[in-house]
């Protein structure tokens, strides 16, 4: 009753922090507050009523429609608020997995785990959000989102083991600066190939900022997943009709390559460990 009762208290409030998190994504490119004015339709500037500002379930009532000017509102507003408020749920119905544990020892290390966990996904669909719309990943939250993720891991570490802290420090600095450096170097290989830019710093500022969270072995797992998915994107696109009649232009249009890079790492810190588990399995380790 408990686990049932927490997880969805967590997917609820996960929902209120993703139409939060919709606001930020509709106000930041344009350089505007987040806090006034207050909700409005970005066409017709009508001011939101409280049943219009429910997540979810205003946009299903609405039918995705502006009630003053009938401007379709988007599929980006139910999908964020939906993801947060699911994979908060699952954060929480996981923490829940052995109720034994929780009463034990390690009830403050599973705690701080998941309310960092929920902030990681929260910042994650951020990100990919924005570069999906944008092809932008702002330093303002890649370069704290890195500092968090470190802070983060060795509180973690520190629960766990307070005496191996220095050496876990080290670990994860060099982590962060190998996963950050592989995309850099990449980045160069493809400029000195084609002579033109193939990666961005922020796709290199957000493997560090996977390797922070994640630690390395997950940050490229992370990133093999990102580049599937991005290779699975480009084929389908070069598929369909249009980019066959514009071949020349399509070459030269740019993926949001961060925004596979965070759904590899949310699958990440899902599903993980399992992954490669199974491959160092299947691999002979």
């Amino acid at each position: 009753m408990i686990r049932l009762f927490a997880t969805v208290f967590a997917g609820l409030l996960g929902l209120a922090f993703g139409s939060f998190l919709n606001v930020c994504l509709s106000r930041w490119p344009e350089g505007e507050s987040v806090v006034a004015p207050r909700s409005h339709c970005r066409n017709c500037t009508h001011s939101l009523a409280w049943w219009e500002n429910i997540p979810l379930f205003s946009w299903i009532a609405l039918r995705g429609r502006c009630r003053q000017c009938r401007t379709w509102i988007g599929w980006r507003y139910p999908l964020v608020e939906f993801s947060v408020g699911l994979l908060w749920a699952i954060r929480a119905w996981l923490l829940f997995t052995n109720l034994d544990d929780l009463l034990g020892p390690g009830l403050y290390w599973a705690l701080a785990y998941s309310v960092g966990t929920m902030a990681f996904y929260w910042l994650l669909i951020a990100l990919a959000t924005l570069d999906a719309e944008n092809l932008w990943l702002p330093d303002w939250l890649t370069l704290p989102g890195v500092a968090l993720g470190f802070v983060f891991s060795l509180s973690l570490a520190a629960l766990n083991n307070p005496a191996s802290l220095f050496k876990e420090s080290l670990h994860l600095l060099g982590s962060i600066c190998f996963a950050a450096g592989l995309i850099l170097i990449i980045r160069g290989l493809y400029w000195l190939i084609r002579k033109r830019e193939g990666l961005g710093l922020g796709d290199a500022k957000l493997m560090a900022l996977l390797a922070a969270w994640l630690g390395l072995p997950q940050a490229l797992l992370s990133m093999g997943i990102g580049v599937l998915l991005g290779a699975l994107a480009a084929l389908f696109l070069l598929a369909l009709p249009a980019a066959r009649r514009e071949s020349e232009s399509w070459a030269q249009s740019k993926l949001p390559l961060g925004t596979f890079l965070c759904i590899g790492g949310i699958v990440s810190s899902l599903w993980g460990q399992p992954i490669l588990n199974a491959y160092m399995r299947w691999a002979g380790f």
